[in-house]
């Protein structure tokens, strides 16, 4: 199959390249121009980028799947340029905190993906009641890395005190595989959520139970723990040891300056501030929750440059009965998001000129390919898979929950439009999402993906 006369965004490049992609067996074979042979796919007038990574997604499978399934959650990521998902070990029963729990997990939505997939594995303060050093070694070779809370409402995965995770860094440090940590400091949050509750049951209430100040306690206590841990390990040649998730303040970058330490942010933090928060309710209530003045605009002058490494979505919905329980302290906070980060980063990033075309392929793909070592993946070159993601730069669209191929239908980018129509998306050389005509593949045609250390 050859892809004929699209602008093609390649990696390092500030400015697309016209002409053509050969893909022989699932492979990029051959970029160039006026390339013949086989098969021919008009491209004309179209942007092709490389399919879009999403490295923390909730999707439910199993135990949770009254509010999303890898089916469900796969397909709206196809739908959404998103070609390959992380997902996190946390929101699945029982949770991937041992082998035998992560192949629980992969028999049941293996059958079910339509793009490609892999896991992170977790450690919890549960894991410290079992033998968590031999469980993290047997996980090392299938996740792509170790999901850790400072503060959690699932009492399946249940909080790690500073002295647990400093154990865990000791071991994951030894196996060369990175800890995600949720920052938010748990004696702020703790004490602050039981007055906030006493004071009222608004968005501004839950807000000021998690405020800015609980991020930047606990981000920096990650910060200090490390520093301790490297005083006894050292450091691997080019090994990052740490990977923030989902930063919702600006402030709490600068913290992490310097030191061998990755993070991400979401969409909804570049995008809604405190005041969206009270005006739109709970379809935005999320954790950590969106922050104050003009922290978006500094977000993303931060992303431009590098400063945060990626964005991902933190994909994770709940039905209306969910979400909207009569108070924001039940209110489930999550909103799905594998569907719409791809579009958002497109249109509000790079067609805004908020990040260059060069840094966006960065953000959408290589980025995290890079990060967690995922094989053949995050860039447009001869040898990586074939996943690609057709758009339509003269073509808008409006968000409609109701649309969603996901199960979660209350977004609070309901009603944006956006510049830029997914077309097709390849994974594998092979069409899995199309405009016209829906999901094109059966489930199960996404493979499990495992790290190349």
């Amino acid at each position: 199959m050859i892809l004929k006369g699209g602008k093609i965004a390649l990696p390092g490049r500030e400015e697309f390249f016209e002409g053509d992609i050969r893909i022989e067996g699932g492979k990029i074979a051959e970029i160039g121009e006026n390339l013949d042979g086989g098969e021919k796919v008009d491209c004309s007038g179209l942007m092709i980028f490389p399919g879009g990574i999403d490295a923390h997604t909730h999707f439910d499978d199993p135990g949770y799947t009254h509010r999303e399934d890898f089916l469900s959650a796969s397909s709206a990521a196809a739908a959404g340029g998103i070609t390959t998902i992380i997902d996190m070990p946390c929101t699945s029963v029982p949770p991937v905190t041992n082998l035998e729990n992560l192949r629980t997990k992969l028999e049941v939505v293996r059958r079910k993906s339509v793009v490609d997939f892999g896991f992170y594995g977790g450690v919890s303060a549960q894991s410290f009641e079992e033998n968590f050093p031999q469980n993290v070694r047997e996980l090392a070779p299938y996740v792509f890395g170790f999901k850790t809370y400072f503060i959690s409402g699932m009492r399946t995965f249940a909080r790690l005190d500073h002295w647990q995770f400093r154990q865990v860094l000791r071991e994951t440090i030894k196996l060369g595989v990175p800890v995600l940590v949720h920052a938010e400091d748990f004696d702020y949050v703790n004490s602050a959520t039981q007055f906030q509750k006493s004071r009222g049951d608004s968005p501004r209430e839950y807000y000021l139970s998690r405020p800015e100040v609980a991020e930047l306690l606990a981000v920096g206590a990650v910060a200090d723990i490390l520093r301790d841990v490297l005083t006894e390990t050292g450091l691997p040649s080019g090994f990052k040891p740490v990977h923030i998730v989902h930063i919702s303040y600006y402030r709490s970058v600068d913290k992490l300056m310097g030191l061998p330490i990755t993070c991400e942010t979401c969409p909804h933090y570049l995008e809604f501030n405190l005041d969206d928060f009270v005006r739109i309710g709970s379809p935005l209530k999320v954790t950590p929750p969106v922050k104050s003045g003009d922290n978006p605009q500094k977000l993303w002058r931060y992303l431009a440059v590098g400063k945060i490494d990626f964005v991902a979505s933190d994909h994770a919905p709940a039905p209306y009965e969910e979400k909207y329980t009569g108070s924001v302290w039940t209110d489930y906070s999550g909103i799905p998001g594998v569907g719409t980060l791809f579009p958002y980063l497109l249109s509000e990033g790079f067609f805004r000129g908020r990040i260059s075309l060069r840094r966006f392929v960065e953000i959408a793909s290589a980025a995290p390919a890079k990060r967690y070592k995922i094989p053949s993946k995050g860039a447009i070159a001869p040898g990586y898979d074939a996943d690609l993601v057709l758009v339509d730069p003269s073509l808008t669209w409006k968000v409609e929950g109701k649309k969603f191929f996901s199960r979660g239908k209350i977004t609070p980018f309901e009603g944006y439009e956006f510049r830029g129509r997914i077309v097709r998306a390849f994974v594998r050389g092979k069409v899995v999402y199309d405009f016209q005509r829906g999901i094109v593949v059966p489930p199960g045609y996404g493979e499990f993906l495992t790290p190349c250390r």
